[in-house]
Order: structure tokens, then C-alpha cells, then sequence
């Protein structure tokens, strides 16, 4: 167990990934050899990433050098997206963890999901090295398009966003209420979009040149997969999935226009670039779960899902689960409401079992603006995991800029969080810690907000 140096007299038991990585590198120098894991996806998109190890592992390390290569095998999973893994390296190693992406495997939870994403078998090969692919993803660079009357929505667990411009300009912006996870009929879901699309085409005057959205969930183009807004449809209703993952071609359909939706990190990220002009951007929206966008230095996307909600950031067998994957040590753990409710859980809160994540985040807030002991302690925390995920996410993400938002960053919880992980990361990696800005939005980007930045990506001839 590794005990908190934050301050705030904790034993979490956190195990940075990242750590486990370098301290591999530097027991190979000399006498090296590597193990690879890329993931195909849909277009013939791979991200490889390769790993360092020395060349004769010692026994007693061999579990650990398992255990790091399974969880990086996950992280490029839940960031790029695959339907297809290639590994190659030790059998000892690397047959497990191909075992593992079964039907039945320890993996079975990652395995549904992208089977059900991508509607078709996950599959698995070991190969020579030499026979490993290299990583080939296709690039959209985006810019913020302004001509015309233009729509943009921004699709919520608790509520959506429309926004109308022209020329660039807002002339309407409302939040509409609405309960996506427990409607299991799709038409509810086409029937409350339209409502505010309508809503914003009549502040248009009726003309409308493009629509641009941003959802939570995953999307193989305008398809939606396994997503937390469908889930009721998927597991009371699942008759009815094919009609609730095509709910953005119904509305393309009906609308007639150019018509654009991205995950609601991606447009984050984009509202980032577009409010800042910047690029080399992860945005890292913490609420309900854990949100992450990406758009590369040269301002484009990649096509990656980034569920990094999913994705390990703690090698910590005995880490915290996921309510929804049942796996340890993953994002949504640590960036999210529920991460909130643990740490408060831990450091001395006492919630009602009836009462909800976002009121629990209310009182540790609460708490917070009244400088509470234990409340500061959750954000300590939190900036501390943030500072080695931000580390550990430059592995497979080439950033310069990290920017963190969302409720619970909100107040004064979210300066002490993002002045520990400036801090936190100076200490991991004094290098990274010049190269990566960890920051906040300013008013101008949160003004611009996801609603109003899709409204901006598709092209009006």
C-alpha cells in the first residue's frame, strides 16, 4: 500500500501505472525485448503501442509485468476502440490476456460491449513482431464553421442542450429535462430531440443549414453504441436497439441538411481548441463518469472512442469497481461523481443510501465552501489521481494541454484539485510537468459550451 503524500494523511492504496512502467524501462536498458499490443478498429484504424521489458524477467516480477501489460491491453482498448487485438511478445504473457477476450474470459464485460459496438465477433491473434501492424488512424481536423443558421444540441443523462446561430452568432440556447436511462422506447428519445430542434429552427425563422450534436456514449459514425442514454432500450427492450442506435440517422433524415455528431468529450475538447485556439488538447469532463475528448496537434481527430472511463489508472487489484464494467481501479472511479462518493465515504461522510451521486456532491461541496477537513481531503485526493493520470495519459496521447472541467470540479474543490495535480505532477515527472498545461476553462470557452461548438462542425457550402 502506498501511502498519500498529498497532505491529506490517506492510504488508498494507489499504484500508479505509469511508475510500474518506467521502473520496467529501466531494469531493460541493455537487454531489452518488446511486447506490442495494437488494436484494430473499424476503416482499417490500428493504434499499436509497444512496451520496454527486460529481455529475462526475473520470476518474482513475472506476475507484475502480467498484470501491467493486461491493464495497458485494456487502456488501449477503452481509448482507441478495437474489434481486433494483435499481440505479440512472451506466451507466458501475452496467450493469457488473448484468452482473457473471450466470450467467456476474464474480459467478458469488454468483450459484449464491443461486439455489440461494432456488430461483429471480437477477435484475438498472437503474432512474430514483425507481423504486428503499425498504427494507421485517420485524421479530421476540424474547424469552427460559422456561416449560416445553424443548430447545435448537446445530449446529457439528466438534461440536453439546443442552441441556434447565425452567422456565428446565439439568437437561442435552452435546457431541456429529460430521462434517457429509464425509457426503454427509442421514440422518446427521437420524439424530446426533435422537440428542441424544432424549438431552435423556429428561433431561426425555420430555415436551418446544418446540424451539429455532441452526445454522451459511444458512436461508430453516426451509430450509436452501447451508450449510457440507450441502456434501458438495450436491456428491457433489446427488439428495439437497432432503432434506438439509429436515432442520429432519423434525424438526419428528417432534417435534410448537413448533419455532424460527435462523442461529447471530442466536442469539448473542440470547444477547448476552438474558444482558446489551441490544439493538443484532452479534455477531461468529471461528472456523472469520467468524459475525455481529444483533438491532436495539428487540430484534428482521431476516431478513437476514449471511453477512458473504463480504462485503468490504478494497478491496484483491490481498487474501487465499477458499478458497470465490475472492473478495478478504472476512471469513472476517479474522475466522477462516484469517485466523490467513495473518497467522502472513506474520509468520515455519511450519506443516506437513498440519497443520489449529485446530491452527495452537493454536501461535500457544501462542506468544501465551509474549508471542512474531510471535504478537502476528497479534493486533495482527487487532484493527486489527476496528477499521475495526466502522466500516465501522455503514454498514448500526444498533449500539450489537459483541460478539466465538469460538476465536480465546480467551486472551490476544483482549485484545490487542479493546484494538486500541477503540483502532484511536478513530483511524478518534473519534464512533464513543463510540457503539459493542466488547466481549467475560462468563462469565454464555458460560454461557448458543447451545444453552441457542434453547432459549428459540420461545413455549409
Amino acid at each position: 500500500m502506498a501511502t498519500c503524500t498529498c497532505g491529506c494523511g490517506a492510504d488508498t492504496g494507489f499504484q500508479a501505472p505509469l511508475k510500474a512502467l518506467n521502473f520496467l524501462r529501466a531494469h531493460a536498458h541493455g537487454d531489452e525485448q518488446t511486447i506490442a499490443v495494437a488494436w484494430e478498429r473499424e476503416d482499417g484504424n490500428v493504434y499499436r503501442y509497444d512496451l520496454t521489458v527486460p529481455a529475462r524477467i526475473h520470476p518474482a516480477m513475472l506476475p507484475g509485468v502480467k498484470h501491467l501489460v493486461e491493464r495497458v491491453v485494456k487502456f488501449v482498448l477503452w481509448s482507441a476502440g478495437g474489434w481486433k487485438l494483435h499481440l505479440s511478445g512472451p506466451d507466458n504473457i501475452v496467450k493469457p490476456i488473448a484468452r482473457a477476450y473471450k466470450k467467456k474470459g476474464a474480459r467478458a464485460f469488454d468483450v459484449a460491449f464491443f461486439n455489440d459496438l461494432y456488430a461483429r465477433p471480437l477477435e484475438t491473434v498472437v503474432v512474430p513482431l514483425k507481423e504486428m501492424p503499425e498504427t494507421h488512424e485517420r485524421e479530421v481536423v476540424v474547424k469552427n464553421n460559422t456561416n449560416g443558421s445553424r443548430i447545435g444540441f448537446d445530449l446529457g443523462a439528466s438534461d440536453f442542450k439546443v442552441s441556434a446561430l447565425r452567422n456565428g452568432k446565439v439568437v437561442f440556447s435552452k435546457e431541456f429535462p429529460w430521462d434517457p436511462r429509464n425509457q426503454p422506447d427509442p421514440d422518446y428519445h427521437y420524439e424530446k430531440l426533435s422537440a428542441g430542434l424544432e424549438a431552435a429552427a423556429a428561433a431561426l425563422g425555420g430555415r436551418v443549414d446544418a446540424i451539429g450534436g455532441s452526445t454522451a456514449g459511444t458512436l461508430v459514425g453516426k451509430r450509436l453504441g452501447p451508450a449510457s442514454l440507450i441502456r434501458a432500450v438495450l436491456e428491457k427492450a433489446p427488439e428495439k436497439k437497432d432503432l434506438a442506435r439509429g436515432l442520429f440517422a432519423r434525424i438526419e433524415e428528417e432534417w435534410q441538411c448537413p448533419f455532424e455528431v460527435f462523442n461529447d468529450g471530442d466536442v469539448t475538447a473542440l470547444a477547448g481548441a476552438i474558444a482558446m485556439k489551441r490544439t493538443g488538447i484532452l479534455g477531461m469532463a468529471m461528472g456523472s463518469s469520467e468524459a475525455v475528448g481529444y483533438i491532436n496537434p495539428k487540430g484534428a481527430l482521431t476516431g478513437r472512442i476514449n471511453e477512458l472511463a473504463f480504462a485503468p489508472v490504478d494497478l491496484n487489484p483491490n481498487a474501487p469497481k465499477d458499478e458497470w464494467s465490475g472492473d478495478a481501479g478504472v476512471g469513472a472511479m476517479y474522475f466522477s461523481q462516484q469517485a466523490v462518493d467513495h473518497l467522502a465515504r472513506l474520509f468520515g461522510f455519511k450519506f443516506p443510501k437513498s440519497m443520489k451521486l449529485p446530491e452527495r456532491l452537493k454536501v461535500v461541496q457544501e462542506a468544501m465552501e465551509k474549508h471542512d477537513e474531510k471535504a478537502l481531503r476528497v479534493y486533495l485526493m482527487i487532484g493527486r489521481y489527476l496528477a499521475n493520470a495526466a502522466a500516465w495519459y501522455r503514454e498514448f496521447y500526444d498533449y500539450s494541454n489537459l483541460m478539466v472541467l465538469g460538476r465536480v470540479t465546480s467551486g472551490f474543490g476544483g482549485e484545490v484539485i487542479l493546484n494538486t495535480a500541477k503540483m502532484g505532477l511536478e513530483a511524478v515527472d518534473p519534464y512533464l510537468a513543463e510540457q503539459i498545461d493542466i488547466f481549467m476553462p475560462d468563462e469565454k470557452t464555458r460560454r461557448l459550451g458543447q451545444s453552441v461548438a457542434a453547432a459549428q462542425i459540420p461545413v455549409v457550402a
